[in-house]
């Protein structure tokens, strides 16, 4: 059975030296360090010949003269290999190198074809790239797959995240080409809403969060909003409760009337410890001047804040999910019943959390942003 080539640092090869210097017999070193008798002889050797263990330093002066006409010999041989392509085209030269490569120094012949050897490395990773690249046919069938089992909604950016995940190097405008090709395209058109006059909530409530979106904590901040969709021809309205941290929908509900009783329905489907929010936030819709939310802010210590009448920006995380729920969930479906509506919500609401990729969260989905957290902070959370 042939012995395991072992490698050993410098620092240990003068420990061993030192040990046998200190008295301790050889055999015993060999024996305690699984060593060889050969390879304990010659440190102690090199050290005191040179004082070093490098093979350089420790060659005679006709083997040093051995390997520089072995050198010589190797450049002249390379020369007279390479000195065809010396006048050849750009593309003929990259080649020859390229196909050398194993038998000669690439800087020696970057020099004789007179080629930085930049220029050389980058077009050598051109060609790499290019050949590791999967079949077009390969590609598209993966894109098809992943365009419509994520909603018919996802753009070059996300397919190529799930793709990588898949370990395929893909360029978006690969992608984009072959979406075009397909016809793949998401919808983005939506139906018209008819906005009524409503009533704000008025109380004197400041803005607390100040537009500050993100946060370090889960469940730190919460806010809230509602938008409409059309259900068997009639208004219906869905409520989401988003945890800014990691834009997770913590809580959600549906239902035709826009009130109270639509935030409170989507307030106790949250399943996390509540005792862990500071700070609730919503605009001033009156259906958020509810007595069950005060009731239940009052009871776990969390602050209210409201935005600034009119002003949708100070509320923008939560319109923005409903700007993506309304093109990747609500313009892609026909409902025919609030029960269709919900249980297409909680599926929509599953995705979203655990499969949908978020560009504020550097591509991850809010479950693996939160999973990273929990695992980077074992003592604090």
């Amino acid at each position: 059975m042939s012995r395991e080539r072992r490698s050993f640092s410098p620092e240990f090869k003068l420990q061993m030296v030192k040990l046998y210097e200190n008295g301790k017999p050889r055999n015993e070193i060999v024996r305690e360090y699984d060593l060889t008798p050969s390879a304990l002889g010659k440190w102690i050797k090199q050290h005191q010949s040179t004082g070093s263990f490098l093979h350089n330093d420790n060659m005679s002066d006709e083997e040093k003269e051995l390997k520089k006409l072995r050198k010589e010999n190797q450049r002249l041989k390379m020369e007279n290999d390479i000195f065809k392509a010396s006048s050849a085209d750009h593309g003929t030269k990259i080649a020859v190198i390229r196909e050398n490569a194993e038998k000669y120094s690439v800087s020696a012949m970057c020099k004789v074809l007179r080629i930085p050897r930049s220029t050389y490395y980058y077009e050598v990773n051109k060609l790499s790239d290019r050949e590791k690249e999967p079949p077009d046919e390969d590609v598209t069938e993966k894109i098809i797959h992943i365009f419509n089992t994520n909603r018919r909604c996802f753009g070059t950016r996300r397919i190529k995240i799930a793709l990588d995940k898949q370990g395929l190097k893909v360029s978006r405008r690969r992608i984009g080409r072959i979406m075009k090709s397909k016809n793949l395209i998401s919808t983005y058109t939506s139906l018209r809403y008819r906005a009524f006059p409503d009533r704000s909530n008025e109380r004197n409530i400041t803005n607390g969060l100040g537009r500050l979106f993100y946060r370090e904590r889960p469940m730190e901040v919460l806010v809230s909003d509602l938008t409409y969709v059309k259900v068997a021809g009639k208004w219906h309205y869905i409520c989401l409760f988003i945890d800014l941290f990691n834009r997770e929908i913590v809580g959600y509900s549906a239902g035709p009337n826009k009130d109270s009783r639509l935030v409170s329905a989507a307030l106790s489907t949250i399943r996390h410890d509540l005792r862990e929010v500071q700070m609730f936030h919503t605009d001033r819709g009156k259906e958020f001047d509810n007595h069950l939310i005060d009731e239940v802010l009052d009871t776990f210590g969390i602050q209210r804040s409201l935005s600034m009448k009119g002003c949708p920006y100070d509320n923008a995380v939560a319109e923005t999910t409903f700007k993506a729920m309304k093109t990747e969930f609500i313009n892609q479906y026909n409902f025919q019943s609030t029960d269709h509506l919900n249980i297409e919500l909680f599926d929509y609401v599953n995705w979203y959390n655990n499969v949908r990729p978020h560009d504020a969260l550097n591509y991850l989905t809010p479950r693996e942003y939160k999973e990273i957290f929990y695992k980077n902070c074992p003592i604090l959370c």
